[in-house]
Order: C-alpha cells, then sequence, then structure tokens
C-alpha cells in the first residue's frame, strides 16, 4: 500500500470519528490518565455498557490514584462486586499504590515504565500512552483486530497475528493525533466493522477494505477452532442458626474471588460429589439436606455446576467464618456466582420451610 493511501486512510478514519466518536464519561479533552488507566482495567473483558457505572461509581469514591491507593481493598473488591475477573480489582489497588509511593501519583508517560505496574500488560500500556500521552503507538485490542485483519483480510488466525496487526495499523498512524486514532480504531470496530452484520456501507474504509470487496467480512479475523470448555462441580453450605443468619466466610487473598465473601463450599473438582463425602466436608455437625436443582455459572475455561446443601444450627463456632444476617447480604463483597448462590437457596429454602 502506497503512503499516500495510508495517509488517506488515518484522515478518513479521523474525519469519521470526529463526527460520530462514542461520548464515554472517559473521554475528555484532557485526556486524564488516571481516567484512562481505570477504564482500560474495566473494560477488559466486560463492555462499555456495563462498565460506565462502574467507572462513574468508582471516579466518585476514589477520584485519584492517592485517593485509591489509601482504600481499604474490601471497599475496593465490594465496589468492583458484578464486573468479574477480579485479580483485576487486587491489581488496581496495588497499582495505585505503586503510582502514589513511587511516581508520587503521577502516572509514568512511557510504554516500558507502565509495562512495569501492577496488572498493566501491553495492550493497557500501549492504551493509556497513546490516549492519555499521545505517544505515538497503537493499542491492539479485539475491535482493533478485527479492523485491521479485515482490512488485509489477513488469513492466519488471529492469535498468532497480534504482532502484524499492530504493525500494520503502526503504518496508517498519523504522526498527530495518535490517541484520536487509536479510539477511532476501537470506536469502528465496536459500532461498524462488528464481529456478525457489520455496517460496511458506514464504514470510512469501505473502498479500501480487502474483506469488503471479497464480501466476506465476517470470515475475518480467522479464529481457531474453540475448545470445548471441561465442567466441574461443588457443593455450596448454607448453614443458618436460630437468628436466621446465615455462615459466611472470606476467601483467601489470592486465586478466584481472592479475598471476597463466599458461601462456603468444596473444592471444584471434574465428578459430582457423593452424599457421604459431602456431609464429611460440611463445616459443623446438623441436619444437612440438598436443595434442588443446582447453581450454574461459566468462567473463562470451565463450566461449574453448584449444588446447595442446607443446614441448621443452634451452636457457636470456631469456624473460619462470620453470621450475616440476608438483608445485610449487600454490604457484602459477594461475586457473581455467590449471588447466584443466595438467590437459589433463599427462594427454595424459604418455600421448603412453608
Amino acid at each position: 500500500m502506497s503512503s499516500s493511501k495510508k495517509i488517506k486512510l488515518s484522515v478518513d478514519v479521523l474525519k469519521w470519528y470526529d463526527g460520530v466518536a462514542r461520548d464515554l464519561p472517559w473521554r475528555n479533552k484532557t485526556s486524564n490518565p488516571y481516567h484512562t488507566w481505570l477504564s482500560e482495567i474495566m473494560l477488559q473483558q466486560t463492555t462499555v455498557q456495563t462498565v460506565i457505572p462502574y467507572f462513574q461509581n468508582f471516579l466518585t469514591r476514589w477520584p485519584t490514584a492517592e485517593a485509591m491507593a489509601g482504600a481499604d481493598l474490601d471497599d475496593i473488591l465490594h465496589a468492583w462486586q458484578g464486573l468479574g475477573y477480579y485479580a483485576r480489582a487486587h491489581n488496581l489497588h496495588k497499582c495505585a499504590q505503586v503510582i502514589t509511593s513511587e511516581y508520587g501519583g503521577v502516572f509514568p508517560d512511557t510504554e516500558e515504565k507502565l509495562l512495569t505496574l501492577p496488572g498493566v500488560g501491553s495492550y493497557t500500556a500501549a492504551a493509556i500512552a497513546a490516549i492519555a500521552f499521545d505517544i505515538p503507538t497503537v493499542p491492539v485490542d479485539g475491535n482493533i483486530e478485527r479492523v485491521i485483519s479485515r482490512l488485509y483480510s489477513i488469513k492466519e488466525p488471529v492469535r498468532q497475528t497480534k504482532d502484524q496487526v499492530r504493525a500494520l495499523a503502526t503504518k496508517i498512524l498519523p504522526k498527530d493525533r495518535p490517541g484520536d486514532f487509536a479510539q477511532a480504531l476501537m470506536d469502528l470496530g465496536a459500532t461498524i466493522c462488528r464481529p456478525k452484520s457489520p455496517k460496511c456501507d458506514q464504514c470510512p474504509w469501505e473502498s479500501a477494505c480487502t474483506a469488503y470487496k471479497s464480501d466476506m467480512p465476517e470470515v475475518y479475523p480467522v479464529k481457531l477452532p474453540k475448545k470445548l470448555k471441561p465442567t466441574r462441580h461443588g457443593v455450596a453450605f448454607w448453614l443458618q442458626n436460630a437468628d436466621h443468619e446465615i455462615w459466611l466466610r472470606k476467601r483467601p487473598p489470592k486465586g478466584l474471588f481472592g479475598g471476597m465473601i463466599e458461601v462456603p463450599s468444596t473444592e471444584w473438582r471434574d465428578k459430582p460429589w457423593e452424599n457421604e463425602e459431602v456431609r464429611e466436608l460440611a463445616p459443623l455437625s446438623s441436619n444437612w439436606s440438598a436443595l434442588e436443582g443446582m447453581v450454574t455459572h461459566t468462567f473463562t475455561h470451565f463450566h461449574l455446576n453448584i449444588t446447595i446443601w442446607v443446614g441448621t444450627t443452634s451452636a457457636n463456632t470456631n469456624a473460619d467464618g462470620f453470621w450475616c444476617a440476608p438483608n445485610q447480604f449487600s454490604e457484602q463483597a459477594l461475586p457473581t456466582l455467590m449471588k447466584k448462590i443466595v438467590t437459589h437457596a433463599t427462594s427454595l429454602n424459604g418455600a421448603r420451610r412453608h
């Protein structure tokens, strides 16, 4: 592709962006690095519409990196609940502390230094560098992968072509407005060059797109066949005392749902649990019995089936955990899976008592 055609591509997409850019709360004329960083961490594996209210809430509670660094991790986890991938919340807190202690609350302005921050990978570093500091670099997310893969009809599977995509996008990168260029490609992928039913007739790159010319835009980006997700099984223990409080506990700080609150459960394994095993692993002796049905949840790499066993006790317990009234569950950092367990247990257990 000639230099003049590459220049035209950048000019056309920026002109398009100036007219139809999405109005997002983390976009502003001053490009606050804290806002860019916070939004990019939240947007990992999460949709824009889901992120917007979380972003606004976080910004209200912790308007600066210093404010977030001084926050209690439990408060951050509680505010994060529902966004999933909770390691991001841990890294958010760690990163804010590093920014505060090592950089005086000011984000570093190079990709190299940004890459040293907790939870900041190559994409996020490039996004912050381009959007917040106008450094000439191209972050490659799923939207940009799709746009560039279709523009050039890249035939190799997308997992193998990230470097190629970035190199091709960089050749189009204008000398000025690299942050707007990156966001233009993101918006183009999100609103026009969609995975299904792309709106090619509204695309500023329609005449240059080789996938459009071949009438096969949805073929790109080429993906490897999906692996079947295994199914794991677990049992949650819904234990109630005489005051109708429920026994909860805090998960270990590292690992899945690290530091969050859970209904106690067995480990999650490949085969279902036998009744005798469940009774042996129950946190206390009780009249344990299984509720009908199960709770299902899907993670990135596996499906999970949870059965719920209910029991009551009048004894005080020294086990690791605490009693919590159901009307105070909203004050706890319960991940979405645990909220599903709560909903299933309260609906069926309540119906069974009556």
